[in-house]
């Protein structure tokens, strides 16, 4: 009987581990949507609002700590609290920040290197592009990791971005 139960167990846990797995299809689903924000946020009448709620949807702020290096910061360059984040996305509180959500963008167009996979995590990593409303595109490189929330949503807890090396 010890044993019947112990087994139940441990398969009760293999699929509890299973149900918070991350798929490659899942990655690449909150990458659309996380675009699609940035994009709404440089749309909106309300920017400041729309950079909240963008935070709140793909961020993980409020499960533990994030690790935030966004693409055009130097001297603030890593922005571990959603007020820091916010700042980046619409310009407020630190001298450097210009808004980079504002741009507008129309599109943000993704080319993953790779998607790492991990159980109840996953990294990836490539070059994201901006399009600008000229058409002009602007390439990042990017790393971003992946968690779920206790909803089964996931959350980005690691972003860093930065522009092509440029020998110049």
């Amino acid at each position: 009987m010890k044993k019947l139960i112990a087994m139940s167990l441990v398969m009760a846990g293999a699929f509890n581990a299973n149900a918070n797995s991350i798929s490659t299809v899942e990655v690449e689903a909150a990458q659309k949507g996380w675009g699609e924000g940035i994009v709404k946020i440089g749309q909106a009448k309300d920017p400041k609002k729309a950079a909240v709620k963008h935070l709140e949807e793909f961020y993980a702020f409020g499960q533990g700590q994030v690790l935030f290096k966004p693409t055009l910061a130097s001297v603030d360059q890593f922005r571990g609290t959603k007020k820091e984040a916010l700042s980046y996305f619409v310009g407020q509180d630190l001298a450097e920040d210009k808004g980079f959500a504002l741009a507008p963008y129309t599109k943000v167009r993704w080319e993953n290197e790779g998607i790492i996979t991990d159980g109840d995590s996953a990294i990836s990593m490539g070059n994201y592009f901006f399009t600008k409303t000229n058409g002009e595109e602007i390439k990042v490189e990017y790393s971003f990791g992946y968690i779920k929330d206790k909803n089964g949503k996931l959350k980005i807890n690691l972003h860093h971005s930065s522009l092509p090396f440029n020998l110049q």
